[in-house]
């Protein structure tokens, strides 16, 4: 298999520029510059803490850079507010899924509904992709399942017409068939063109659909590269990941 190159700059949909993010006085993010082409998966690994998570914080403009440049789809998004971000086609599933617990699903998901120049998609594909949702429209979201929030988390980004979507941690607390549909909806995604960046701490899920592996520690990147050579080596997986 041939090598997965880095994009320039202007090949690429997301490109991070020697990015430094801090917590008030503590800074979490060190120089960190990475890349994604459109419809390419990038997986960001490393132990907890490393500042994954900061990264797509730093996307979404919830902790902006103090230094360093973030583009998206060409325009400068360093300063921008989160809003705007998103109503460009920034799509966010998070860790803790952030969906309205007093409302249905169907309203949850209507909220999220948006047009940007990215591929729409709309409630039809949703349910080709999670086939409980259709059944589930009228719930109240409070009573759904942790992977039922998480198959709306991930709907929900979707019908925000993404022309990138941010991942963090999707697998955690889910059951193995629902694993297994959220990494089907990334290959799905990269198959439409749309890119992906996912953190994700179960690594052997991350590595079975990632172009590229970018991976960090203590709030810098310390290896990148695709990830053929980590799916097929468990020492260089121990070495750069410590399992």
């Amino acid at each position: 298999m041939s090598a997965v190159l880095k994009p320039s700059a202007s090949q690429s949909v997301l490109s991070i520029d020697n990015i430094e993010t801090f917590y008030g006085e503590t800074q979490a993010l060190f120089g960190v510059s990475l890349s994604i082409a459109p419809g390419e998966v990038v997986a960001l690994l490393g132990p907890n803490g490393a500042g994954k998570t900061t990264t797509l914080r730093s996307i979404l403009g919830l902790t902006p850079p103090r230094r360093g440049r973030i583009h998206f789809d060409g325009q400068d998004i360093t300063r921008r507010p989160t809003h705007e971000i998103a109503a460009m086609g920034v799509g966010w599933v998070p860790d803790d899924r952030r969906i309205f617990p007093t409302l249905t699903v169907a309203r949850n998901l209507a909220i999220a509904r948006k047009k940007t120049r990215f591929r729409s998609w709309n409630e039809k594909e949703c349910f080709e992709i999670f086939s409980a949702l259709e059944y589930l429209m009228q719930r109240e979201c409070e009573n759904l399942s942790g992977g039922e929030m998480q198959m709306v988390a991930i709907s929900r980004a979707l019908l925000g017409s993404p022309g990138l979507v941010l991942f963090d941690e999707p697998s955690q607390g889910l059951a193995p068939k629902v694993v297994q549909d959220v990494m089907s909806t990334v290959l799905r995604l990269k198959r439409e063109g749309v890119s992906v960046l996912l953190v994700e701490q179960n690594v052997a899920c991350a590595l079975g659909v990632a172009d590229r592996v970018i991976v960090m520690r203590h709030g810098k990147v310390v290896h990148e590269g695709p990830a053929e050579p980590l799916r097929q080596d468990p020492d260089l997986q121990r070495r750069l990941l410590g399992i």
